[in-house]
């Protein structure tokens, strides 16, 4: 699903404006509107890898946490894309004020610089997180609950792992005992076993990924049942 690059500018636009001194004001975007920044940007994200590979110079933000005038804060220090390049590490909602304007102007930068731009996946881009610390309340006060699953049906196309220049790995938490050899090329993530609870590699701060063991080991039996269609990808290494 593509996006009309006029109406994509005029987002931004809009989300730009709303800074005035330390306080950003609320934005007006019509439910019609964000609809189509998370189906755009849902597309985008399921066409780039889980685990991504990027290259330096590279600019890594933590947790925003709906503080929408931090947020911008952040762009008039560092320079706003595309006069430099992004990583966030996930926890763009809940606890601030201002969740949707966040996450709006985060996946509207996706979609405009898909290649410059990254967001991975924090524990609080999860139904079960964001349901209780304030993005649900958030979405049904400005709008409704609808909107709300659309959000969540995003979030669950998020990268949750990337790695810097072949150095630096970057995620929203850390790793698991468990993961005790290192794969290069591909971390599978079953992003749609969110909520289940079988064995987590990536458990720690996250717990995204969900692998059976079997005898002592992850093989490709376990991983097939569960219809993961990447499996065998990371199972090379």
């Amino acid at each position: 699903m593509s996006m009309d690059e006029g109406l994509l500018d005029d987002i931004i636009r809009r989300l730009l404006d709303a800074r005035n001194g330390r306080t950003a004001r609320q934005v007006h975007l019509t439910e019609a509107e964000i609809r189509q920044l998370c189906l755009t940007s849902k597309e985008v994200f399921l066409g780039q890898p889980n685990l991504l590979e990027l290259e330096a110079p590279i600019k890594i933000c933590g947790d925003i946490h709906g503080q929408y005038s931090d947020l911008l804060r952040l762009f008039e220090y560092g320079g706003f894309p595309p006069e430099a390049n992004y990583l966030f590490l996930g926890d763009y909602v809940d606890r601030g004020k201002q969740s949707i304007e966040t996450i709006c102007l985060l996946l509207a930068y996706k979609i405009k610089y898909p290649e410059n731009f990254f967001l991975l996946r924090g524990n609080h881009e999860c139904a079960s997180i964001n349901r209780i610390y304030g993005f649900y309340d958030e979405c049904k006060r400005r709008f409704n609950v609808r909107l709300w699953k659309v959000f969540t049906d995003c979030f669950n196309c998020l990268p949750v792992a990337a790695l810097i220049d072949e150095k630096i790995l970057c995620m929203h938490g850390g790793l698991s005992p468990l993961l005790t050899t290192w794969i290069k090329y591909e971390i599978l993530l079953a992003q749609w076993m969110f909520l289940t609870k079988a064995f987590s590699v990536i458990c720690y701060g996250l717990t995204l990924i969900k692998i059976l063991k079997v005898g002592g080991k992850m093989t490709e039996a376990s991983l097939i049942p569960l219809g993961l269609t990447r499996s065998l990808s990371f199972l090379r290494r």
